[in-house]
């Protein structure tokens, strides 16, 4: 108890000095709570204080110690990194100066500088140990290079995670349908499910029918849920998941789902209740990009997206100007890691292109303390993205049966307005174009019309989304019936 106390006490120091964080105290930290677990059967009243879970923090202390965490982030990266070193040279910026107020001196890194040359943004004084890629469904996958000691401290703070925010224990077993190329989150899931005792299971993004017969399946495992009981996954293939379901007459109790945590893709209210009712499992998202880890965002009950202070710097601004997004306006997302969480790729005001809108006015829900935005909107392409955001498409296609999911979709440019076409199962579909016209008004969205089709080649190309990502098995979707052998 007492070690675990200086583990504490060691990474609390670090933070507030913005000192060298050591991974074997947040991985002490994590372990002694997993033991906390077994012990006595849930997390101890001390739980605030892990990393992560810190409540309302003094508005004095609180900058200061962003002061702190933006200037020695910004000295790594003008010091070790060939990209910012050429910047702040550039610009005759000393990093020792900067502050909260003047940290937009700091130009916004696009996300094209990083794809097309990861290396320079590597520290040289790191020591690379894991390449992460994205799934590169949004365009070139993007390259992060990780030190042993960072994926260290991104599996502690998985594991406190999972164990403080899904209420992970070791009778669950959790399954991970997700693209084998997102590195980052299979490792982290994979470690901090079994750190805690729990089971893990790797379906990958197979064939939906293979993956509820999975999902459905006896495990017959001493000490372990009688099904797997946790699903984590992306928007669209929960999507996938849930046509089978549907369509092949499958029942919320073939399952014993308790929960299922989306991330990755825009998850719409309809999808998420179509999803609860087909699976029978309380369905919630949270908000992470392996660009910004540790740093990330979580829903509250009045739906705004809370977003962590402590492992990094978060900024709303214009997707052309970089300008500040004024309260109740429509930004991206602008993220910068801090040191010392981050050691080898840094990245300063780095784009994510993630669509957000900032309250109008201070939200006044259990997690206030955080800075908020709404859930993410969609990823910016132009304005239009903004006029018609991904969010508000899905949230107009996910609601209809009639629309095979993961729903189907293109923007056609007009003169006087864009035009949706949409995939359907079959035409005419003049009562569903009808409702879909009727809730595009109700949405707000400005279409000129709205197309249905019954094949993909006569439509415009449609966006990739990660249920494209498909692995392929030999495994049949309803295995036949072992046969034993009849004794001699």
């Amino acid at each position: 108890m007492f070690g675990t106390a200086l583990s504490q006490l060691r990474y609390g120091m670090a933070v507030l000095r913005n000192g060298r964080i050591r991974p074997r105290d947040l991985e002490r930290i994590s372990r002694d709570l997993v033991a906390t677990l077994a012990e006595f059967g849930e997390p101890g009243a001390d739980s605030a204080l892990l990393p992560g879970q810190a409540g309302a923090v003094d508005p004095a202390v609180r900058r200061t110690v962003t002061e702190r965490s933006l200037r020695a982030t910004a000295r790594a990266a003008a010091r070790h990194t060939a990209y910012y070193r050429r910047t702040f040279d550039e610009l005759g910026l000393d990093p020792g100066t900067l502050t909260p107020e003047t940290w937009d001196r700091v130009p916004v890194t696009p996300k094209s500088a990083l794809r097309a040359l990861p290396a320079a943004f590597v520290s040289a004084a790191s020591a690379p140990a894991l390449m992460a890629l994205t799934t590169g469904t949004s365009g070139t996958p993007t390259t992060v290079w990780f030190s042993r000691a960072e994926v260290e401290v991104s599996i502690a703070m998985s594991t406190v995670s999972a164990v403080l925010g899904m209420g992970l224990r070791p009778h669950h077993v959790l399954a991970y349908a997700g693209c084998s190329r997102a590195t980052l989150p299979l490792v982290n899931v994979e470690e901090s499910v079994t750190r805690i005792g729990a089971a893990f299971v790797q379906i990958g993004t197979v064939d939906p029918a293979v993956a509820l017969d999975r999902l459905a399946a006896p495990l017959g495992l001493r000490g372990k849920a009688p099904q797997i009981t946790h699903l984590t996954t992306s928007a669209s293939y929960l999507a996938a998941l849930v046509e089978e379901a549907e369509q092949r007459g499958w029942d919320a109790a073939d399952f014993g789902l308790a929960s299922i945590g989306v991330g990755g893709e825009v998850l719409s209210d309809p999808l998420r209740e179509r999803a609860e009712r087909a699976l029978g499992a309380r369905v919630s998202t949270s908000y992470m990009m392996t660009e910004a880890v540790p740093s990330g965002g979580t829903s509250c009950d009045e739906g705004h997206l809370h977003h962590t202070a402590e492992f990094g710097h978060l900024e709303v601004v214009d997707p052309v100007t970089h300008a500040p997004t004024p309260p109740g306006g429509t930004g991206i997302i602008v993220q910068t890691p801090y040191v010392p969480y981050r050691d080898c790729t840094l990245l300063l005001r780095y784009a994510t292109g993630d669509l957000v809108r900032r309250p109008e006015a201070e939200p006044a829900c259990a997690m206030a303390h955080l800075p908020a935005t709404s859930p993410v909107l969609g990823r910016w392409s132009g304005p239009r993205s903004v006029e018609t955001p991904t969010r508000s498409l899905l949230t107009l296609l996910d609601a209809e049966r009639d629309v095979p999911q993961p729903a189907r979709y293109a923007i056609e440019e007009r003169p006087g307005g864009p035009l949706l076409h949409v995939l359907v199962r079959r035409l005419p579909a003049t009562a569903l174009r009808g409702r879909l016209e009727e809730r595009a008004t109700a949405l707000g969205l400005a279409l000129v019309g709205i197309v249905p089709h019954d094949d993909p080649a006569t439509m415009p190309t449609t966006g990739p989304v990660r249920a494209d990502l498909r692995e392929h098995t030999f495994e049949a979707a309803h295995p036949a019936p072992v046969r034993l052998a009849s004794p001699a």
